[in-house]
């Protein structure tokens, strides 16, 4: 009775899940947008095709795959399949877990595939538990990801885990995702024989991202406000009405965060105002904190341009000045001004470069101050030779004595090669 009633739970659970999670792939014929990752020919389909995996890390942006990559494996393989979300799962949980697969394996020489979803929120201690039995094949891990691995997974779970980037879904794979999804009669829209327009499928991709859950959780929506209609057509003015206008994803602490501004800082340094405007309006419009803008900016003025024009620096903490007193979204304009000055600067490094040089003989050794560089402010220290043979340049008619500014040990040096 308990395993009928079970039964009838999933069955009934399934009929009113989301569009989203209805329509996820069973099979490699119906993943779309990964076909470099897990196409015919591509090692990872090898591996699954002969059962012969080893632990994994799937890292991607949301509604790219991760999980459904995961189930189709976990169909396609032998292995015993378990599925943990690391926002609900604890070190007790794990543990119990792993006894279980340590026993399959013993007494049914089955393999267990472990996934872990959001791994990203595993705590060190968490993932210090999985290491052991993923290295001696206990569990085959497989973990998702939207943050960077390198920075999220710990080095000796990194080391033992092949890590497969998943990509945002491209246009092409949204709309086919969509389209089969409106034709769909068993899990998706077929039996409402909705037809979607060029420009409203253009549109709900826009909206979508990159994101297929996004894409199928506003196609679900679009169809329920229309159910009661006659009109069977969804139209882009239906879409732009029901969904009304969306927020870029931008993720202010992960990934994206540093890929945006590093496309931000790449496009000034190469002289590029429009690139760098278009980067800024992605973060602005992702809800990045202005401030921080305006601060990269005041370090791009003395990394980038430096002496080749003095007076960046000056707009740039001027900048940032005035997106603390303006505020956006006017102060988006600010920020404007200072990125195209900026871009169309005259760039030069070499303050940096210099920098960086010092960095490398300040770290050789605690060298003493020459004693003429030392200044004698008690007797005693003027009896020893502190500023002896200093030579004052204000006194000398070119303003530029010829003294030593280094210790000894390192001998003089040229770290400053500004660019004519």
């Amino acid at each position: 009775m308990e395993d009928l009633f079970e039964k009838n739970f999933n069955k009934h659970l399934k009929q009113g899940a989301p569009l989203a999670e209805r329509m996820r792939p069973r099979d490699f014929k119906d993943f779309f947008g990964q076909e470099e990752l897990v196409g015919e020919n591509s090692p990872l389909r090898r591996a699954i095709n002969n059962d012969n995996l080893s632990s994994l890390i799937f890292w991607g942006p949301p509604g790219s795959g991760k999980t459904t990559l995961a189930r189709i494996i976990a169909e396609q393989t032998k292995a015993h399949f378990i599925k943990f979300s690391a926002v609900t799962t604890g070190v007790k949980d794990l543990k119990e877990e792993i006894k279980k697969a340590k026993d399959r394996l013993k007494f049914k020489k089955e393999r267990t595939i472990l996934f872990i979803d959001e791994l990203h929120r595993f705590s060190k201690n968490q993932q210090d538990v999985l290491l052991p039995y993923a290295e001696d094949g206990t569990i085959i891990l497989i973990g998702a990801t939207t943050e960077n691995p390198s920075f999220e997974v710990i080095s000796p779970l990194l080391s033992r885990s092949a890590v497969y980037i998943l990509k945002s879904l491209s246009a092409e794979a949204l709309t086919k995702i969509i389209l089969s999804t409106l034709e769909d009669k068993e899990r998706g829209l077929g039996k409402y024989k909705l037809k979607i327009t060029d420009k409203a499928l253009e549109r709900l991709i826009s909206f979508a991202d990159g994101d297929a859950r996004v894409a199928l959780n506003g196609l679900e929506f679009i169809a329920g406000y229309l159910k009661g209609d006659k009109k069977k057509t969804i139209r882009a003015e239906d879409v732009s009405q029901i969904l009304k206008e969306h927020a870029l994803r931008y993720d202010k602490k992960g990934e994206e965060h540093y890929n945006l501004i590093s496309a931000f800082i790449k496009s000034m340094r190469d002289s590029d105002p429009n690139g760098a405007l278009y980067w800024l309006a992605r973060m602005v419009a992702g809800g990045e904190d202005p401030r921080f803008i305006a601060r990269r900016m005041v370090i791009f003025a003395s990394e980038d341009v430096g002496n080749a024009d003095p007076q960046a620096v000056i707009l740039a903490v001027a900048v940032a000045q005035a997106v603390e007193y303006v505020g956006l979204p006017e102060a988006e304009i600010n920020l404007a001004q200072g990125t195209t000055y900026l871009a169309t600067a005259p760039k030069d490094n070499a303050s940096y470069q210099a920098l960086l040089q010092a960095r490398v003989d300040a770290q050789k050794g605690s060298f003493g101050v020459p004693l003429h560089l030392r200044n004698a402010v008690t007797d005693l220290m003027k009896n020893i030779g502190y500023g002896k043979d200093y030579k004052y340049a204000h006194n000398l008619p070119d303003k530029q004595p010829v003294q030593k500014h280094f210790p000894d040990e390192l001998g003089e040096k040229t770290y400053y090669q500004p660019k004519q």
